[in-house]
């Protein structure tokens, strides 16, 4: 039960607030001036002070100067008749949480506190959640200035400790595999295996035997048992990046899996156990899919047991300076020097709309690093665009093949050009180039294009 410490000198509010804020569940104490207050909430564990500015002996502003400076931690709420607009910027510069200027309906109180008590779940979720990933891989892309991203990083924590199937939408480069990574690592299971596989990447006669393995003679090539995916995340997580790309078939084996928690190898008669927590991730709106008939109904509901959405860079401004920073810092490592951004440069930065969202402004940012010499980035370093190393020439000398190399070279330089229309997003390139994204995804490696 949260514990509020309510300062007035008048008794009828003391005595009314005491019955309205029990009544809303919290343990409520009071004092009638700020002297005896002080020496109370720094004396005792309150979560919240709401406090009045006009008292004797110690008016509020004192009050919370004092107590802030003698290190008191709880959220603390002004109240006042008096002084309007000037008195709550004045609140909020001794470190007021909020201002509720009298007189005030009971269930404003209500809410104010219970903004407060949300707000402060949230800080503390999101700080342990960096605490336990300080250091990792997984802190690439774990900025949370904006309000968006604190609630996704908050839902992290909390479905972390538990075995649920999580699925994680979002555009591309939004750093989604980067929240799965934080889920897994904030886990029971962060000591075992995180295996990600992209289902996009891996052509369909191939992906069975990826996700579930084989046995000798399965099918031609195989020469040898393998352990398909699921058995390698044994004990650990797997991450299904893309699972909107998952063939019709293959879902209704990932179903099986995801019931009864067993696979099947291809070729086998006999099932294998396995413990695996499943995380999924998409750019696509699953529920539209269903619709279409492209996603089994089924397996969309034992995917969505939570839903996290990443929102696009564009929709949470207030993290891309702080992003570009830490891209920044962390590359001056890489290249040994020195490196930040002025502010023309973040300035710049937040003006762009980043249709490949955070996945292009790490990789705008590096280009710029290396394209430059200067220890702080300007705009006119930004601006440069991708440089894309030309398709060799095709084999003009005639002979045998020379055809081959010159659709091959005429195919890779359309891709090359596609991708950088699109600054590197791949699902708008494959839409360009009339292809689906899985062709693309094979293609580029086909082509080395990575």
């Amino acid at each position: 039960m949260k514990r509020v410490l309510v300062v007035d000198d008048e008794p009828g509010l003391r005595q009314s607030l005491g019955l309205l804020l029990s009544d809303a569940g919290y343990a409520v104490s009071a004092e009638q001036d700020g002297r005896k207050a002080l020496d109370r909430a720094l004396a005792e564990p309150f979560d919240l002070v709401l406090c009045d500015v006009r008292m004797p002996e110690m008016d509020g502003l004192t009050f919370l100067r004092n107590y802030r400076a003698k290190g008191g931690t709880a959220l603390v709420i002004m109240m006042s008749a008096y002084g309007g607009e000037d008195a709550a910027i004045a609140a909020m510069k001794e470190g007021a949480y909020d201002y509720l200027p009298k007189p005030f309906r009971p269930d404003e109180v209500v809410l104010t506190l219970r903004k407060a008590d949300e707000r402060e779940r949230l800080r503390q979720e999101v700080t342990g959640l960096r605490a336990q990933l300080a250091g990792g891989p997984a802190e690439r892309g774990l900025v949370a200035e904006s309000g968006a991203m604190r609630q996704a990083l908050a839902l992290v924590a909390r479905v972390a400790e538990h075995n649920t199937t999580v699925l994680i939408t979002g555009e591309s480069g939004t750093g989604k595999e980067v929240i799965a990574r934080a889920i897994h690592r904030a886990s029971p299971r962060a000591t075992r295996g995180f295996v990600a596989i992209n289902c996009a990447a891996i052509p369909e006669n191939l992906l069975e035997s990826e996700l579930f393995g084989h046995v000798r003679g399965a099918f031609t090539g195989a020469s040898a048992d393998k352990a398909g995916l699921f058995e390698q995340a044994d004990g650990g997580t797997l991450l299904l990046d893309e699972i909107g790309e998952l063939p019709l078939g293959l879902q209704a084996k990932l179903l099986r899996v995801l019931q009864e928690s067993e696979i099947r190898r291809v070729g086998d008669q006999r099932t294998r156990r396995v413990d695996v927590r499943v995380l999924a991730a998409t750019a696509r709106d699953l529920a539209a899919e269903v619709k279409a008939g492209r996603f089994r109904e089924d397996v969309f509901y034992r995917l969505n047991v939570v839903s996290i959405e990443l929102p696009p860079l564009r929709e949470r401004h207030e993290d891309i300076a702080p992003l570009a920073r830490h891209f920044a810092a962390r590359l001056g490592k890489r290249l040994a020097r020195p490196l930040s951004l002025s502010d023309g440069a973040l300035s710049w930065l937040a003006s762009q709309p980043w249709p490949g969202n955070v996945r292009e402004l790490e990789n705008a940012i590096e280009r710029a690093a290396v394209l430059s010499d200067r220890e702080i980035l300007e705009p006119e370093d930004l601006r440069r665009g991708p440089v894309t190393a030309s398709p060799p020439p095709p084999d003009a000398s005639g002979g045998s093949g020379s055809l081959d190399a010159a659709v091959a070279a005429a195919e890779r330089q359309a891709i090359a050009a596609a991708l950088q229309a699109t600054d590197g997003n791949r699902r708008e390139a494959a839409k360009r180039l009339g292809v689906s994204l899985r062709t693309l995804f094979y293609k580029m490696g086909r082509h080395r294009l990575e």
